[in-house]
């Protein structure tokens, strides 16, 4: 199966984002809450309270906020996705809080005067604002399934957006016209403060249908968070169509407050979902970027340890080639020429020269996937080999040569991998033991029979040795104490021991020496892994 681009709106679009148990939950138990509201105030609904004119603006005041706000996200929204179900809703709730500002400004008493509005004026807007989000949530939920086949540009996005804001404004400013300049010819909604026959008969039912139908239409699509929560914002305006209309009756009761209750709670559910979700996908966002530049320093690291390791491995066998090669120059300059010397030179960096290729062999066997390659070796053989090459080094650095080694069974490997370790670590050797004055230079080597199945292979010093704290540190990568190292010998070292199944480590009291000692399995890795 193909990975989705992120392009796909399926990705970013709140309309398909899957609802998790959790919030269905979450869903299930705010409606819940809000029903025993509902039952607890609806006996009292009808009770009059005194008339807080004051107490309508504000709570208006905090829609227009939460509406404004929640439109603005949404609009974002689209700009990402280009879903024309997120776009009828951002123009629905755009137009819920446009239109909040001509009903609080003409709302009876609070700010008398303003809009010259009649006495209908505010009753009409009130029904013009109150089905204009489940208006929204009918076309939010037919637009749906079109989301997948809809595609927009940058360009076509602020398009679609100016001219949904501009249409709201048009015709929210087109509904405050008709209910202000043309009020004497609209139904009758408001007798004094009570409610007419008329809003309880046709207008408030058929605005609870509305919104019934967007909850029915809302429930059988039901598979993104946004549908649980505009489900939810149905059902609390539901209760609130009830409890103003039928149960209150008229203005300043009880339950004309907590229609406004749940009005405030209708404006804030969603917004609360888009904070959330916003929240969630900042985070997502975060996380996926941490990552992103974990994975590239990886990367970057691989290229460099690769870079390092050939640098590495490559260097000392061609220090020795130019070695020898001065030397047979030397030899051919004398006279007459030493030919048993120049031959001598010459086929030492002949053997530096396969050396070589070897090396360019085990590093690339390091990043080769399975066993391909690996054959019966001795590592007794190698050792000596090793010892052999090292011959003028040991010499010049006045080192004395101990070596015990036990007969030993082969074992499965890639003898250039195995010869490099084994060289590291006798080199290392050499170059701590630079430092050693006033006792011997010694270099021991040993080999031993560990068990049935196993063998030990160990390069003991005798130079300034390792500060104990820092054993467990000198395996890593790029950390070294040698001013002209890169760090990589002894990482190489390791991770091709534990390639061939064994294990390396490293001991020293700080003061009289270091032992560096491997252990290998001495069946195939491939019968080993079997055999677990």
């Amino acid at each position: 199966m193909a990975t989705p681009q992120v392009s796909d709106n399926s990705l970013v679009s709140l309309s398909n984002l899957p609802v998790t148990p959790r919030q269905r939950g979450i869903v299930f138990a705010v409606s819940a809450v809000l029903f025993a509201a509902f039952g607890i105030t609806a006996p009292f609904a009808g009770a009059q309270l005194p008339p807080f004119v004051s107490f309508n603006p504000a709570v208006e005041s905090m829609v227009l906020v939460n509406d404004l706000v929640t439109s603005i996200l949404l609009f974002s929204q689209y700009s990402i996705s280009c879903s024309r179900a997120i776009l009828a809703l951002a123009i629905g709730y755009l137009y819920t809080a446009l239109i909040v500002i001509p009903h609080m400004l003409s709302f009876p008493g609070a700010f008398t005067g303003l809009l010259a509005a009649g006495p209908q004026t505010s009753a009409w807007l009130y029904h013009f604002w109150s089905a204009g989000t489940p208006i929204a949530a009918i076309v939010y939920a037919l637009s749906g399934n079109a989301d997948r086949k809809s595609s927009a540009n940058e360009g076509s996005t602020r398009s679609a957006i100016g001219w949904s804001v501009a249409l709201v404004i048009a015709l929210v400013s087109g509904i405050t016209w008709i209910t202000i300049a043309g009020h004497q010819f609209l139904p009758s909604l408001m007798s004094s403060d009570h409610y007419s026959n008329a809003v309880v008969y046709i207008v408030n039912p058929l605005t609870i249908l509305i919104a019934a139908i967007a909850l029915a239409l809302l429930w059988s699509r039901r598979r993104s968070v946004i549908d649980y929560w505009l489900m939810l914002v149905m059902f609390s305006l539901i209760l609130n169509y009830v409890i103003a209309a039928f149960l209150a009756g008229q203005r300043y009761s009880l339950g004309f407050y907590a229609s406004r209750g749940f009005t405030l709670v209708t404006s804030m559910l969603v917004l609360a979902l888009l904070l959330r979700e916003i929240t969630n996908l900042y985070t997502r966002l975060a996380r996926a970027n941490m990552m992103l530049e974990r994975e590239r320093d990886s990367k970057l690291m691989s290229a460099e340890a690769i870079i390092g390791s050939i640098a590495h491995e490559v260097r000392q066998p061609l220090a020795a080639i130019v070695t020898d090669a001065s030397a047979a120059m030397r030899w051919l300059g004398r006279s007459p020429p030493d030919h048993d010397e120049v031959r001598a030179a010459l086929s030492r960096i002949q053997s530096e020269g396969h050396r070589t290729s070897e090396v360019f062999d085990a590093i690339r066997g390091l990043f080769r996937k399975g066993n391909q390659g690996r054959r019966r070796i001795d590592l007794n053989e190698i050792i000596v080999e090793v010892l052999q090459s090292l011959r003028g080094e040991l010499k010049d650095h006045e080192v004395e040569t101990r070596f015990e080694l036990t007969e030993l069974p082969l074992v499965d490997g890639e003898r250039g991998q195995l010869r490099e370790v084994i060289f590291n670590l006798v080199h290392n050797a050499l170059e701590a033991m630079d430092a050693t004055t006033g006792r011997s230079r010694v270099l021991r080597v040993t080999t031993e029979l560990r068990g049935r199945d196993a063998i030990a292979v160990a390069v003991e010093d005798s130079g300034p040795g390792i500060d104990p704290q820092k054993l467990d540190g000198i395996f890593t990568a790029f950390l070294t104490t040698k001013s002209h190292g890169m760090g990589l010998g002894l990482a190489i070292c390791r991770t091709i021991v534990e390639q061939h199944g064994g294990q390396l480590t490293a001991s020293s009291d700080g003061k009289s020496g270091a032992l560096f000692q491997f252990v290998l399995p001495t069946a195939s890795i491939d019968k080993t892994a079997r055999a677990k």
